[in-house]
């Protein structure tokens, strides 16, 4: 038979392009569809909603602010979950919204989240194919040309079972070639809805006969030149399912097995990346196995995680993934998902693939280099390919055969019989040091179909308490796991858990379980297993811990869980106001957009806060943050010298933290930084009157050779405060050197941060929406001379949204004159929370006074002499200051900062009478353009 192997454009269309999808697994964030984002719904809402509204107030106004222009339920037609079938899931209660193309995405899931009825609102992404074609290796007449079927011993499998016709495996790629020699015949057709433009079987798709493109919602699956990686569906088809014993080029594994393809990536100028519905379509068209060969290593969703668990749980289909082309251990989506068998990519040897990922999500392994399979350039060509996108659809068609030869096995003993059958190789040389990172093993289909006395336990749920996303140096924790008897029944079965990092200790980590009947389930909730985090943790380690069963007969076989400890952020959380802070200057988040961090939350509420940070600066080129930039992507420059972290014996406050930042020197940055060293400090109390507010307080030092004149420093704070975030004001307190915004409509909770101390306040109001003519204008991005305007004295904008309302940003900062070469000045703020105005008032002049009275003073600008005598008296007191001070108003306030009395100096010197006040510790303050001047002052009886 003649094969046709066209060298020049296979190499043009696939070679050139594989670096591209290498670097993506890598990649820091998937793309994400623009203007689109999905939420879903919580349950006991779930009578206020139809196929294209929600009566639910909150969310359809929160709908509405956004500039929603479309709202659907995106998978109508699904199954419901069901309390007969454990750990299934509500599909129906998604919903699918269309924005404008530029809205801010990650701004948006958070007003949804912030309404209280989504249980979680995330965009749509992106996920590219996986690809590292290279030249045609074997001809498929030569005997030895698909290699691959020797090693996973297909061809002994296929004397037990050669599957069946009635046995579909779903392709969600880039589509087919309808007509190729070992692919016409493989198509599952629909006669229940032949092409002649009706819907005859009511299912929502007019002509579904031979597969659907979901990215362009049409009924042509097929390939499109013009669309990048246009064959990759093709040569995933022909390794899972090329018609075998028809005379012609190559075998599937499946060999009987039909196939179902479905187009995800979009041909049209109004298509879009459908690969997680295409996932459910097959689900509900039948489809008992699918087969995803693309995916990548970031930003887990909960979404596409609730459409795995739909399929292979609801629907019961076996969901098999590619484990990604980066030469790295990483999690990598949809692979990693649970109810997922993600396979990793070998060596014709039996070792990992070279540039294959590996992890211990990893299943199984299969062949992944020199796969001979259908090409697609014309109707009788092939090549041999590599990647793990060909070794996933090896285990698609090992899949289908095993659910021929056993149809009584749900998805996940299927999932457990490939894994509990696959030949040990973690003893080749090529594997050391990666067991349990390659799966059970690499894939035998023989052993799959033929074996019926496999047993395996698994963990299939995890529960940790206190349930956290993250774990401090110190913490303890217990740990549930639910583990169900997936294939033959056990005895004498015990769980291990074992930490495989020194950073991670386990304290009681057995579980003895006993016997376990086929598909039974326990758990251990009364005698949790115990953990224990080390003190000393390097940031952001990620521990693994090791559950091993063993039981009679010798059974052993793996599972693996991981987490997170010591982040590089800490949450204060010892009172009504929740703030995280970051070793590199953020408040609320790690950067614009991040879910890294708890964000600013008061009395346990929703987020208060988009995006917070430290901003430094001397002119309106030289700016130091970590906020956006003018491209609307965080700034980088403040990096941590060293982690901020909870002090485990605080002194001062009920929880205090600390750490040291720094940003470049001017001189390494073509003078675009400011050149400072800061010790970070913040505290939080929990006793009463001092519950609403955290104290963070900044020392910032000179690092260059030269005076910086002036200097500035401020909190800018993007503030979504409920119960409408998009029609918050924000307004400025004088007075008390307090910014604060709230929602003028339906005020619920006031957030603000005060000036404590730094020099004369400054407060910038920033109005989100503004057109671009403001001085300000956050949509196309915040720039380093927006940033400086925001903190300098000289431009003043205090309120915004005082009457309507609108989405707002704030500056609270302050500013001095000069800092010379190796000097320090101190800025100090209180990030406030509070249910009514006076509730705030009242918070922010408790932490001006604990910060005045418990906290060391510092001198705002400099050592200004100045004298309060005599103290202690129990009549008058002097009070005379500096020059700087003439004709400035001298404040009397009590221990929790409630200003008492107010007098103006005439000239340089005044006399307090106090003889009426109670006896105790009193503040003289007196404000002025070079700082702020507080003595304590004791009054005696």
């Amino acid at each position: 038979m003649q094969t046709l192997l066209r060298f020049a454009l296979f190499l043009a269309l696939t070679l050139g392009a594989a670096p591209a999808f290498a670097q993506s697994a890598a990649a820091s964030a998937p793309a994400t569809l623009p203007g689109t984002l999905v939420f879903k719904l919580k349950p006991a809402f779930r009578a206020q909603a139809s196929a294209d509204h929600i009566a639910v107030p909150g969310l359809l106004a929160a709908l509405e602010r956004l500039g929603a222009t479309q709202l659907r339920q995106k998978f109508p037609r699904a199954l419901p979950a069901s309390s007969e079938v454990p750990g299934s899931v509500e599909l129906r209660l998604i919903y699918q919204v269309e924005l404008a193309p530029d809205a801010a995405l990650a701004k948006a899931c958070r007003a949804l989240a912030q309404t209280g009825a989504v249980e979680y609102a995330e965009p749509l992404y992106y996920r590219a194919p996986l690809y590292q074609p290279n030249d045609p290796l074997a001809d498929s007449t030569n005997v030895n040309g698909q290699f691959h079927l020797k090693n996973i011993r297909a061809y002994g499998a296929w004397d037990v079972t050669k599957g069946d016709t009635s046995m579909v495996i779903a392709i969600t790629d880039t589509g087919t070639r309808y007509t190729h020699e070992d692919l016409v015949n493989q198509v599952k057709k629909n006669y229940a809805d032949p092409i002649d433009g009706l819907d005859n079987d009511h299912d929502g798709y007019v002509d579904n006969f031979r597969g659907w493109d979901v990215a362009d919602n049409d009924n042509d699956a097929s390939y499109n030149m013009a669309v990048f990686q246009p064959i990759h569906g093709i040569l995933v088809s022909g390794a899972a399912v090329a018609q075998a014993d028809n005379g012609k080029g190559v075998a599937g594994v499946g060999f009987k097995c039909k196939y179902l393809p479905l187009k995800i990536y979009p041909n049209t100028p109004t298509g879009r990346f459908a690969g997680y519905e295409a996932i459910v379509y097959a689900a509900d068209h039948g489809c008992q196995v699918i087969n995803l060969s693309w995916g990548d290593a970031a930003n887990p969703s909960q979404f596409e995680q609730d459409v795995i668990t739909y399929a292979a749980v609801n629907r019961n289909a076996v969901v098999v993934a590619a484990a990604g082309n980066t030469n790295a251990e990483l999690d990598f989506y949809p692979a990693s998902y649970d109810h997922v068998v993600s396979v990793a990519a070998l060596a014709p040897t039996d070792v990992k693939s070279g540039p294959a990922t590996y992890s211990t999500h990893v299943s199984v392994s299969a062949p992944g280099e020199a796969v001979l399979t259908v090409w697609g350039d014309t109707n009788s060509d092939y090549v041999a390919v590599n990647g793990s996108s060909f070794a996933s659809p090896l285990v698609a068609g090992a899949a289908a055969l095993v659910r021929t030869r056993f149809p009584q096995l749900t998805a996940d003993q299927v999932a457990a019989q490939l894994r509990q059958t696959a030949d040990d190789i973690y003893d080749l040389p090529g594997n050391a040091g990666l067991r349990g990172k390659l799966g059970t093993g690499r894939l035998n289909v023989s052993r799959a179909v033929r074996l019926t006395d496999r047993r395996e336990a698994r963990v299939v749920q995890t529960v940790f308490s206190p349930a956290r996303p993250v774990y401090q140096p110190g913490d303890t924790l217990r740990l549930t796991a639910e583990v169900q008897n997936l294939l033959q029944p056990i005895s004498g079965l015990t769980l291990t858990v074992t930490s495989l990092s020194p950073y991670l200790i386990v304290r009681q980590g057995t579980f003895s379980i006993g016997s376990l009947g086929t598909l039974a389930r326990t758990s251990n909730p009364t005698a949790p297993f115990r953990l224990a985090v080390a003190a000393a943790v390097p940031l952001n380690t990620r521990a693994v811990l090791r559950y091993r069963f063993t039981a009679d007969n010798g059974y052993q076989t793996d599972q693996f869980v991981s987490l997170t400890l010591n982040p590089d952020y800490v949450v204060l959380d010892a009172n009504d106001l929740h703030l995280t802070l970051t070793s590199r200057g953020n408040l609320g988040y790690d950067g614009l957009g991040s879910d890294l961090g708890a964000g600013v939350t008061y009395r346990n509420g929703t987020g208060l806060l988009y995006e917070g940070g430290l901003m430094v600066a001397t002119s309106p080129t030289r700016v130091s943050d970590r906020v956006r930039n003018d491209r609307n992507v965080p700034d980088q420059d403040f990096y941590a010298l060293t982690q901020l972290a909870l002090r485990r014996h605080p002194l001062r406050a009920t929880q205090e933290a600390a750490g040291v930042l720094q940003d470049s020197l001017p001189t390494l940055t073509r003078n675009r930084t400011v050149g400072v060293r800061i010790r970070q400090r913040a505290y939080a109390w929990s006793d009463a009157p001092h519950r609403d507010y955290v104290i963070v307080e900044y020392q910032l030092k000179n690092v260059t050779a030269d005076t910086l004149k002036p200097l500035y420093a401020g909190l800018f704070m993007d503030w979504d405060v409920a119960p409408d975030p998009n029609r918050n004001a924000a307004l400025w307190d004088s007075t008390r050197a307090l910014g604060y915004v709230f929602t003028p409509a339906a005020p619920t909770v006031y957030a603000g941060v005060k000036l404590l101390a730094g020099g004369p306040a400054a407060c910038y109001s920033i109005d989100n929406n503004a057109s671009a003519a403001a001085a300000v204008y956050l949509r196309n991005g915040f720039s380093a001379a927006e940033k400086f305007l925001t903190l300098s004295n000289k431009a003043r904008q205090s309120s915004v949204g005082a009457t309507a309302g609108t989405d707002v940003s704030q500056v609270v900062g302050a500013g001095r004159g000069r800092l010379a070469p190796g000097d320090s000045t101190v800025v100090a703020f209180a990030v406030l929370g509070a249910p009514t105005l006076p509730a705030l008032q009242a918070a922010a002049d408790a932490a001006q006074s604990r910060y005045n009275l418990v906290l060391p003073t510092r001198p705002a600008a400099s050592t200004l002499p100045w004298q309060l005598y005599p103290n202690p008296t129990s009549g008058r007191v002097q009070v005379v200051v500096p020059t700087e001070f003439r004709g400035q108003q001298v404040r009397l306030l009590n221990a929790l900062g409630q200003v008492l009395t107010t007098q103006q100096l005439n000239g340089l010197s005044i006399s307090l009478d106090v003889s009426g006040q109670p006896a105790g510790i009193y503040l003289v303050q007196v404000q002025g353009p070079a700082g702020l001047l507080t003595r304590r002052l004791v009054v005696q009886p």
